[in-house]
């Protein structure tokens, strides 16, 4: 089994910046990939982002190419999501995921087995 544990989460007002930061533990040498999703109640899942664990290998929703950045430190166990110029619309519970298998499509939620329990962003305007 993998636990991931998100923070970082908060409030911000429009064009500030957060980090959120989703530490792993477990069978961490099975994870292929880590990633960022988020959902506000009564939506849909939506990818933000994601990042191979072995190759740095990074993908990212459209809605957030320029602005958010992944990255992770395969040391600590960890996985970051660096998010500038927040909007509003960014407002979401955010979720790590872990792969434990290769995927050819990490944009999925359906390629990971394990989930955090989310941190909320909140984007006020």
């Amino acid at each position: 089994q993998v636990q991931l544990v998100e923070s970082g989460g908060g409030l911000v007002q429009a064009g500030g910046s957060l980090r959120l930061s989703c530490a792993a533990s477990g069978r961490t040498f099975n994870i292929y990939a880590l990633g960022w999703f988020r959902r506000a109640p009564g939506k849909e899942r939506e990818f933000v982002a994601a990042i191979s664990w072995s190759g740095g290998g990074t993908y990212y929703a459209d809605s957030v190419k320029g602005r958010f950045t992944i990255s992770r430190d395969n040391a600590k166990n960890t996985v970051y999501l660096q998010m500038n110029s927040l909007k509003p619309e960014d407002t979401y519970v955010y979720y790590c995921a872990a792969a434990l298998h290769y995927s050819s499509n990490y944009y999925s939620g359906r390629s990971y087995d394990y989930w955090g329990r989310g941190t909320q962003v909140t984007v006020s305007s």
